[in-house]
Parts: C-alpha cells; sequence; structure tokens
C-alpha cells in the first residue's frame, strides 16, 4: 500500500532550528521540499548561508574511528556536544604529532634506502671505502658501463689504459664497478671511460669498512628506523583504542548533528526587522503527522501547519511504499518499473501473488523448488537480498506445482500428481480439437488476468478523475465489456453451450467497437468541454480505424502471451525426462553426478529465464494495462530511519 502523504510547514524562532531537528526531526521521516521555491505565497524569503560546523569535526571522527582495531566496542553517548568537539581537538593533536614523528623518520628511511640502492652493486668490492676515497694520489670513480662497451674494454683498451677497473656486480644490461687512476692520467683516462658511455655513481665517504659491510650497516639503520616506525604505529592505535567508545559515540552524535545542520540547505529564513525565524517544509506520512503534531502542541516554539490546498507548492506528495514484510522483497519489481503516484494504487501484492504462482506453474518440481526456497531463503536472511527473497517465496510455489505435477527432481515415479501430467494430459475442445490441458488453462488464466488489469486500471482512473480512461479506453470499462463479453462467448463455445445471440452480439461488441472510435468526442461530450477535433472527420475515422486494429490485435497478442505459461511447464518435463535419460534413470540404476549437475543446470538456467519470461508477463501484459509508475519516491532527509515495524 501507499502512505498517504501531507504536506506541512515547521516555523520557529531562527536559532532553535537545530533543536527542533534533534528533538523532533530526527524521529520521524520527512522529504524536506526547498522552501525558498516551494512557499511561493509567502514574502521575503531568505535562503540559509551558514558554513557547517561538524562536517570537520565528523571527517575526523570517521578517519579515527576507521582506524580502530577493537571490534564491538560499544559508543559512549554520554559526551555532549562540547565535549566531543574537545575530545575530536585533542585526539586530534596528539594524532598528528605522532603522524608528524612518523612522516619524519620514513623520510630519513627513504634517504637510506636509496643509499642502499646505490650502494648495493659494488657490494663484492673488497676496500675500505673511507680511506680510498681519500688517497692523496691517486683518484677513484664509481660508475656502470654498458656491457657491450665493456667487452670492447677488457678486448681493446684494458693493456694500454693507465688504471685498473674492479668489477662489482652485472645485470641483462650494464656492469657495476669502479676504475683507480693516478692524478697525472685522470683527465686521459676519464675522457676514454666517458667515450664508452661510462655513466658515474657518486658514493659519499661517510662509510667506513668495505661496501659490504656499508650495505648491512645501513640495512641495520633502516631496520631500526622500522622499528621506531611500529612503535609509534603502536603508539597511534593505543591512542585511538584507548578512546574507542568515545570517538564510537562522538561519530555518531556529529553525523546527527551535521545531518541536522544540512537542513538549512532546504530551509528558508524570514527577517521582518521584528523577529528572525526559519521555515521548513516537506512530505511526511500521515501517521508520523499525527504523532508529531502531538509531540510538539505543548512546545511554544514550534508552529506547525498542515497544508490542505495543494495549488499552495509544486508537485505531487512523493511515495512510499509500506507492505507487510512477506511481500516486501516484491517491490524491488515495482521500483525497477517505476514507483506508483499518489492517486494510484500499489500494484506490489498483485505482482508478489501472481509472479509466484506464473513461475511455479513454469517451473514445476517439489525438489528444485525446495532448494530454491532454502537457498534463496538463507541468502535474504544473511545477506538481505531482495531477490534472494523473491526466489524462495518463487521456490514454495514451485514446489506446490511439483506436488501437483508430480515431479520431484525430475523424477515422476516417486510421488502421484495432484493434478496432472504436464506432457500428457490432453483435452478435446471443440473446432479445435486435442490441445495439451496446460495450453488451455494457460490461456483461461491469461484471460482473467487481463480482465482483472482491467478493474485495476477503472480503479486509477476513477482515484485520478479521468473520464475516458474510466468509460471509454480500451482497458476501460467499454474495454472490460468487449473483452469480457468475447471471454464468455469462448466459454460457452468451449463447454458446448449455446453462444449469444446476434443482437446481443451487437450490443455487446458493436457499441464498445464506436466508444472506442468515438472515445474523444465522447470524452469532451461527457466533461461539457466543446472542444473541436484537432483533424478532420476522414482522417480522425482513418486514425479511429487504425486504433481499432491495434487494439483488436493487443487483445489477441496479450492473451495469446499467456501460453508460454503452459510451454514452459511442458517444456521443464522435457528437459528433466532428458536429464534422466542421460543418467540411464530408464535402466533403473540412475548416475546419481549425472542427476545432480543435470538438476543443478536447469535450476540455474531455466530458473533465470523462467524469471524473465514472469516478470515479461507481468511488464508487457499486465502492467501496460493499468501501470503507470510515474511517482517520485520518498527520500527522507535523515540518515537514520526507523525500522518499519510491518
Amino acid at each position: 500500500m501507499i502512505v498517504k502523504m501531507k504536506f506541512l510547514s515547521i516555523s520557529g524562532p531562527r536559532t532553535d532550528i537545530d533543536r527542533v531537528c534533534d528533538v523532533y526531526l530526527s524521529k520521524y521521516e520527512m522529504q524536506l521540499e526547498n522552501a525558498v521555491t516551494e512557499l511561493k505565497t509567502t514574502d521575503n524569503l531568505l535562503p540559509f548561508v551558514e558554513m557547517n560546523p561538524y562536517k570537520e569535526p565528523l571527517a575526523k571522527a570517521e578517519e579515527f574511528t576507521s582506524k580502530l582495531s577493537a571490534a564491538g566496542t560499544p559508543a559512549d553517548t554520554a559526551l555532549s556536544t562540547d565535549e566531543i568537539i574537545a575530545l575530536i581537538r585533542e585526539v586530534n593533536h596528539d594524532y598528528l604529532e605522532l603522524q608528524e614523528k612518523k612522516e619524519l623518520l620514513k623520510k630519513n628511511k627513504d634517504e637510506l634506502l636509496e643509499k642502499l640502492h646505490v650502494l648495493e652493486p659494488f657490494r663484492p668490492l673488497d676496500f675500505d671505502l673511507h680511506k680510498v676515497l681519500h688517497y692523496r694520489y691517486m683518484q677513484l670513480r664509481f660508475g656502470r658501463i654498458g656491457i657491450d662497451y665493456y667487452r670492447k674494454l677488457e678486448k681493446y683498451l684494458f693493456e694500454d689504459l693507465n688504471a685498473i677497473f674492479l668489477e662489482g656486480t652485472r645485470d641483462e644490461n650494464f656492469v657495476y664497478g669502479c676504475y683507480f687512476v693516478a692524478n697525472t692520467e685522470a683527465s686521459k683516462v676519464d675522457s676514454v671511460f666517458n667515450s664508452l658511455h661510462f655513466e658515474r655513481i657518486t658514493i659519499s665517504d661517510e662509510y667506513i669498512g668495505s661496501p659490504a659491510v656499508a650495505y648491512e650497516s645501513l640495512e641495520q639503520d633502516i631496520s631500526d628506523l622500522d622499528e621506531r616506525i611500529d612503535e609509534i604505529d603502536k603508539n597511534i592505535q593505543e591512542l585511538l583504542d584507548d578512546k574507542a567508545g568515545k570517538l564510537l559515540g562522538a561519530r555518531k552524535r556529529l553525523e546527527e548533528l551535521s545531518n541536522n545542520f544540512d537542513v538549512r540547505k532546504m530551509a528558508a529564513r524570514v527577517d521582518d526587522n521584528k523577529e528572525d525565524y526559519y521555515i521548513l517544509c516537506g512530505w511526511m506520512g500521515e501517521d508520523d503527522v499525527a504523532a508529531f503534531l502531538k509531540e510538539s502542541e505543548n512546545d511554544d516554539k514550534v508552529f506547525v501547519v498542515v497544508e490542505e490546498d495543494r495549488e499552495k507548492f509544486f508537485g505531487e506528495p512523493p511515495t512510499k511504499l509500506k507492505n507487510p514484510k512477506f511481500f516486501k522483497p516484491f517491490e524491488m519489481f515495482i521500483r525497477m518499473y517505476g514507483l506508483p503516484s499518489s492517486n494510484e494504487m500499489d500494484p506490489t501484492v498483485f505482482v508478489a501473488l501472481t509472479y509466484t504462482f506464473i513461475f511455479g506453474a513454469m517451473f514445476g518440481d517439489v525438489g528444485q523448488g525446495l532448494s530454491l526456497f532454502v537457498i534463496g531463503g538463507l541468502l535474504y536472511k544473511l545477506k538481505n537480498m531482495n531477490l534472494a527473497g523473491i526466489i524462495s517465496v518463487a521456490g514454495l510455489f514451485s514446489a506446490f506445482f511439483g506436488f501437483m505435477f508430480g515431479s520431484v527432481f525430475g523424477f515422476e515415479d516417486i510421488i502421484q500428481a495432484h493434478w496432472l501430467r504436464p506432457m500428457e494430459a490432453m483435452t478435446n475442445l471443440p473446432f479445435i480439437g486435442q490441445l495439451n490441458t496446460v495450453f488451455i488453462v494457460a490461456i483461461a488464466f491469461g484471460m482473467g488476468l487481463n480482465i482483472l488489469s482491467m478493474i485495476f486500471h477503472i480503479i486509477n482512473a476513477i482515484r485520478a478523475h479521468d473520464t475516458e480512461n474510466i468509460w471509454f479506453s480500451t482497458n476501460g470499462i467499454a474495454g472490460l465489456v468487449f473483452y469480457g463479453f468475447i471471454v464468455f462467448t469462448i466459454v460457452l463455445f468451449m463447454t458446448g453451450h449455446q453462444v449469444p445471440g446476434n443482437i446481443l452480439m451487437v450490443i455487446f461488441l458493436g457499441i464498445p467497437v464506436l466508444v472506442f472510435v468515438f472515445k474523444e468526442p465522447l470524452t469532451n461530450l461527457a466533461e461539457r468541454n466543446h472542444k473541436k477535433l484537432e483533424t478532420g472527420k476522414g482522417m480522425f475515422l482513418v486514425q479511429g480505424f487504425f486504433e481499432l486494429f491495434e487494439t483488436l490485435l493487443s487483445y489477441f497478442s496479450n492473451t495469446l502471451s499467456f501460453v508460454r505459461i503452459g510451454a514452459f511447464a511442458v517444456s521443464h518435463a522435457a528437459i528433466m525426462e532428458v536429464v534422466l535419460m542421460l543418467s540411464g534413470a530408464q535402466e533403473g540404476s540412475p548416475n546419481w553426478v549425472v542427476v545432480v549437475i543435470g538438476n543443478l543446470v536447469v535450476c540455474a538456467l531455466e530458473g533465470l529465464i523462467v524469471g524473465i519470461q514472469v516478470l515479461r508477463l507481468e511488464y508487457y501484459e499486465m502492467f501496460s494495462r493499468f501501470y503507470k509508475g510515474s511517482g517520485r519516491e520518498f527520500k527522507p532527509f535523515n540518515n537514520h530511519k526507523k525500522q518499519d515495524k510491518n
């Protein structure tokens, strides 16, 4: 069902807006509308331009609580607003101090890692770095040279070069090492190495001992820094965990305060030089309005007006659905198509009953149905997935029709069919001959649903005061008479009874046809609207003829679409017969692996296809007759929605 909405305005002293949001609006679901634009009959409305002071503390509280390690810590909500702000500032001060120390250590670590990276290729060299870098008559150059150039150096230049090259390590592209050269030969040797694209690498003279010893020393320094960083992380974690309860309570309260303050975005203020007050307006459920009025009746700072004249505001009321828990998952299908407007009926219960019933008829099997019921129910319970809830309920109907068809995991010799076997049951009809019984029942069921959809259309039209759709449309009373008489005649003929005479045919078929063609002038006449036809009489008749042809075709195609119910019931039985045949069940000793895999594949693939086909019937064959889905969703401003008791 659709919750009846009321539009109300709330006003009071400007400084009292936060209290009103905290004390009253946090308890009730209210969709706020922009008061500046909605209350067009009120003068001197101004928007609020204040900045939200709780955004930054809330962001900090969310950051701190996201780092908490203690799970299940209860939130301490005893702190006042000032105490919460002071807590966030204190924790943030200590946190930033520790973070600053940590960043400094990380910077030092990065510098050491860079030195480690530079020194690593020269670890095999066996000499004291500090000493060789301070030789008086000799110079030392560290660097790397391409492997191809190094081979040329070895082959052609080593014997004539007044330098000694010591190799450290090499990779697939470079040879790392150093060369010693006398001061007098340095310029000449440097030129030779430069011509071979020797890339010099600078190594500090701060190291004591060999490159390997220096490398180990750097590793130890980095390890010490890691321990200090871990110690700071531990201190940060202890800082936050010690105040976990207060931080959780602070975050919760700051969320409420921030959301309440954001109400100002939708509020208006009025300053008439005497007093400064706020105005809030929006939609609230009828029951919530009654409770809110009762709770605030003795509050002299709150003034509430429930608007009855819709011309004072823009737009239709938002739609809030309220259905029993059993039907609530099926609201998903309604939202996919579009929510009903305020003057439409809520089709959730209708969809729930028809969808599950049709699904069960198309997928009738006790074992597979109960499997869907259990798996869907568990997923719905654990994950709260609406689709899983729908599958679970549909599985119950599948199991019911499994009993009616006598099928358990495809086996038809375990239980007796309480109604019929889809592949075997045949019925002899006049003029047509023998036809599968499930096809006949499916078409008859579809006719009944079409008639029910037309009745729903008339109800919606009455609610909307739409004269044309009540009386003259193809789904209105004229359409109901026309289609209902055809269904009545077919039933009489197929059951061997005498069909209505020609006079009744003319009355119940001819008159509705004329109404279909002349629905526009008839509507104008009923509404006393002397509006002329937009097109000429000839074009009007031609257009009416083609619309009539389309209408008759739609009646036929809509009815025939329900044959798929019987077709899938038969095909499901046939597919399971193939599965049992492949497993060797006919010989009396089935391969249970094949049986299990076959049932899993049928459940997954055919269940998916049947689910889509049933949804197609709902949307195209039924919804198209009575449902528009043009409503807008009810969106309360506060994130802390109260739980629906139903």
